[in-house]
C-alpha cells in the first residue's frame, strides 16, 4: 500500500531537519523493514513536508513502531523539528485521502 502524509515543521527549522534526514539511523531503518515499510519519501517546501510511504500495512506499521526502541528515540530527537502531522489526532501522522491516481485509471481502461 501507499499512503502520503503532510507534516509541518517548527518555524526556522528547515535546514536542521533537512541535516538531519541526510541520513537516518541504521536502527530505525532496520525497524521500518522489520514492520513492512519499504520506502519512505520526504519533499519539502518551505515548512510543509510531504511524505510517501510505501509499506504493507500503514496502520500496523504505526502500532509496532510506537513502542520500538529505535522509534522513539528517533520521535525523541526528530520531534523537536517537527510541529504537527496534518490530519491525525495529536498530531499524529495520518494517511491524506487520494484523490485519483493514473496507474489505477489506466488498468480500469
Amino acid at each position: 500500500m501507499r499512503v502520503a502524509l503532510h507534516s509541518v515543521l517548527r518555524s526556522g527549522n528547515e535546514l536542521d531537519y533537512d541535516r538531519e534526514h541526510e541520513r537516518i539511523p541504521d536502527d530505525l531503518a532496520a525497524s521500518f523493514a522489520r514492520v513492512g515499510i519499504h520506502e519512505w519519501t520526504i519533499w519539502r517546501v518551505g515548512d510543509r513536508l510531504f511524505h510517501l510511504v510505501e509499506c504493507d500495512d500503514f496502520d500496523a506499521a504505526m502500532r509496532a513502531l510506537a513502542s520500538d526502541p529505535a522509534n522513539e528515540r528517533w520521535q525523541a530527537h526528530i520531534g523537536r523539528f517537527v510541529d504537527r502531522f496534518i490530519g491525525g489526532s495529536d498530531g499524529a501522522p495520518a494517511p491524506l485521502p487520494e484523490v485519483w491516481d493514473l496507474g489505477r485509471q489506466q488498468q480500469a481502461g
